[in-house]
């Protein structure tokens, strides 16, 4: 059977849907501004703050060219990279703590095979790395066997993307420390999968990714639930989980670290792991660009670690549009 071959992602808070390598639509964005953006893409450089047709615009070269480089969405997927691509990146984390041991294995989503899980390093890079928040895919039978052939276990045939089914045969494929990648709007899922940690007695990492526009009752279930989050472009984020953050890592686009086990995460993403490890979680830390306080190396990246009430907000910071 012919199936029709779509995915939908969010990027700068826009709904892109992409068929065939093509995007074919792309809806109004809300964001105006974001400082990771215009870092990592010229093409977001100049744009005045409200001119949407020009933001997306800029959208869509970056989406075509994530599809000519790298192949997404594509039967020339490149699945492997061992390159740090995002300072404080989540599959960025996830390499380096499956190359440390710190977990065994990585619940992600990757477009044409949905959930996966792998425990190579390259790997979860590759699908990670440069992605954006995937919300639908189609299956993309060349992405599944390419990912089969290096051991991955692609969970539905039918490239459906459901975590917690992910996490539940990570458990029975024996793996004892477990990470898994959430959306901020699938936030319900946490809450089954600190329930599924209790009940099997593995360990389970928490990263919610791609939280902008989340809404506040969501927001709460990632604060009782989460031991890591991105907060994107919320301002809510970082006013309702700053505060109770043991870490805050960026300035700019902050990650929030909320638990001891996201801490002992976060540790392995470091040179000097022992440091990150034996911090204080009865305070706070900024791990910042800026000089002072105690060096340390995440990455491939010089940063520093510094006691301060969370968060830490900068000037430049996403922007929004104007809503009239």
């Amino acid at each position: 059977m012919d199936r029709r071959d779509i995915h939908v992602l969010k990027y700068f808070s826009s709904f892109v849907s992409v068929s065939h390598g093509k995007v074919i639509n792309i809806t109004e964005p809300t964001l105006a501004f974001c400082p990771l953006a215009e870092h990592l893409y010229k093409d977001f450089s100049g744009i005045r703050v409200n001119d949407k047709e020009a933001i997306k615009d800029s959208i869509k070269k970056v989406i075509e060219s994530k599809i000519k480089d790298y192949g997404f969405f594509t039967d020339e997927r490149k699945i492997s990279f061992d390159d740090v691509a995002i300072r404080y990146g989540a599959s960025e984390m996830l390499m380096f703590a499956l190359k440390k041991g710190a977990i065994d294995a990585a619940v992600v989503v990757c477009e044409g095979a949905g959930t996966v899980i792998t425990n190579k390093p390259e790997i979860v890079q590759g699908i990670g790395a440069r992605m954006n928040s995937l919300l639908l895919t189609s299956p993309i039978q060349r992405i599944i066997k390419k990912l089969k052939t290096v051991g991955c276990q692609v969970i539905f045939e039918n490239a459906l993307i459901d975590q917690v089914r992910g996490v539940k045969e990570a458990i029975k494929a024996g793996y004892k420390t477990i990470a898994v990648t959430v959306c901020g709007n699938s936030a319900e899922d946490l809450k089954a999968l600190r329930l599924l940690e209790k009940e099997s007695g593995v360990r389970i990492i928490l990263l919610v990714v791609c939280t902008t526009g989340l809404a506040k009752d969501k927001i709460t279930l990632v604060r009782d639930y989460a031991d890591l989050v991105w907060s994107c472009a919320s301002f809510d984020i970082r006013q309702m989980i700053g505060p109770l953050a043991k870490c805050q890592l960026s300035e700019q686009i902050p990650v929030f670290v909320l638990t001891k086990a996201g801490m002992d995460f976060v540790s392995a993403y470091a040179d000097e792991s022992g440091v990150v490890k034996n911090l204080d979680i009865r305070k706070q830390y900024l791990f910042s660009n800026k000089s002072g306080g105690q060096c340390v190396h995440l990455g491939s990246y010089k940063v520093f670690i510094s006691e301060s009430k969370l968060p830490v907000n900068t000037r430049n910071m996403p922007i929004f549009q104007d809503k009239n």
